[in-house]
């Protein structure tokens, strides 16, 4: 790991391979291993130079005040504008998830030069905060048993592990691995203050950012190959809202990950990273007048089939 100095802050950061492709990697927890390191080293062996990144104020990146951020989710979208480009070489091919997707959104619109691709996992045409009428809003039951848990001492590895482990078990994913990247990110955290941790651990600096304007009535202007990925069972951002951003960003493909809930699970790992390095490629072409013995459940409109991982 290093760190790149860009737009007056330093940003931590993470290469797999050494290609000249690169595919830089926006946090959405906000800590970089929101992006799983199988899914890195197999977007690597495919012929990327993947770059993961800590968002301000977490992980290895300069840190301030995450109760109070100085800065809002355009400054976010610049600095993952103004890394694609301190990484030289092509425009870089953007992904985010979670809320980092939604920084992702709003960098492809303000910074369209820098990048020559876009993948949404996870995430939403709108802030933080209550959504479109027309959007599904997070599970009021799962949201009511995330938050009547009392909060961990954060400057206790194993509390700060397990309270990650049992949050996971209530929104659907992998306890075992929310544990292990929870350990990884308090290794990694400098220093033990609350804020910090909180900051690590549940992305609260979102809730405080200024994340105006609003940009979803731009979607429609992305020039972009677009990929949204999303988890038919994420309680957070419901499937609905992937759905409202692979009909509102034009072309974009929609893979849904049938067995997932918020992250993306190691069993996902080939069919994900596949639609993204195939991103942009011209789809093949289908055969004149095809007859198949059963009806596949293939594309509808710009979608890719639904696949069940």
């Amino acid at each position: 790991m290093t760190t790149v100095a860009v737009r007056g802050t330093v940003l931590g950061i993470e290469s797999f391979g050494d290609h000249d492709a690169p595919l830089v990697l926006l946090a959405g927890g906000p800590t970089m291993l929101s992006w799983p390191d199988a899914l890195c080293e197999r977007l690597a062996a495919g012929g990327r130079r993947v770059v993961r990144y800590d968002l301000r104020d977490s992980g290895e990146s300069a840190t301030a005040d995450p109760q109070a951020p100085a800065y809002t989710l355009r400054d976010l979208a610049a600095d993952a504008a103004a890394l694609a480009h301190a990484l030289g070489g092509a425009p870089a091919h953007l992904a985010g998830t979670g809320v980092g997707g939604m920084v992702a959104q709003v960098a492809a619109l303000d910074h369209s030069e820098a990048f020559s691709a876009l993948t949404l996992a996870g995430t939403r045409a709108v802030a933080p905060g209550p959504p479109d009428e027309d959007l599904p809003d997070h599970d009021r039951a799962t949201m009511g048993r995330l938050f009547a848990r009392p909060m961990p001492d954060w400057s206790d590895r194993e509390a700060v592990a397990e309270f990650a482990a049992t949050g996971a078990s209530i929104r659907g994913d992998d306890p075992a691995a929310a544990r292990e990247r929870a350990a990884r990110i308090w290794d990694r955290t400098p220093g033990t203050a609350p804020p910090v941790q909180m900051a690590n651990q549940l992305g609260t600096v979102f809730t405080r950012l200024d994340c105006g304007p609003r940009w979803r009535e731009r979607l429609p202007t992305i020039g972009l190959p677009a990929l949204v990925v999303h988890g038919r069972h994420d309680p957070l951002f419901p499937l609905g809202n992937g759905e409202a951003l692979a009909r509102e960003i034009p072309g974009a493909r929609l893979l849904v990950l049938d067995h997932a809930a918020i992250g993306i699970p190691d069993t996902a790992t080939d069919a994900v990273a596949e639609a993204m390095l195939g991103l942009g490629r011209p789809t093949p072409a289908t055969p004149p007048n095809p007859i198949p013995e059963d009806p596949p459940r293939g594309r509808r409109g710009g979608e890719l089939a639904d696949r069940p991982w």
